[in-house]
């Protein structure tokens, strides 16, 4: 069986509005299931994809703070 796991994660989310996609993306991080992963990985390709550059050093940065953060 061919799955095409990124197709079926855009399906699950398409035609949601910014609350239903934030509540998706909570849900996913609050639940801590490794399951959730490629989901937040296919709508961060997105956001990656969708973005100017000055929004992707933004984003940059932010994580580099948070990986930093997170090492401590």
């Amino acid at each position: 069986m061919d799955l095409n796991l990124r197709n079926a994660i855009l399906s699950n989310v398409s035609g949601n509005n910014t609350d239903q996609l934030k509540a998706t993306i909570v849900e996913a991080i609050q639940s801590g299931e490794e399951k959730m992963l490629p989901g937040l990985g296919v709508l961060f390709e997105l956001i990656w994809e969708n973005a100017d550059e000055a929004e992707k050093k933004e984003m940059l940065e932010t994580l580099e703070q948070g990986v930093q953060q997170a090492a401590k």
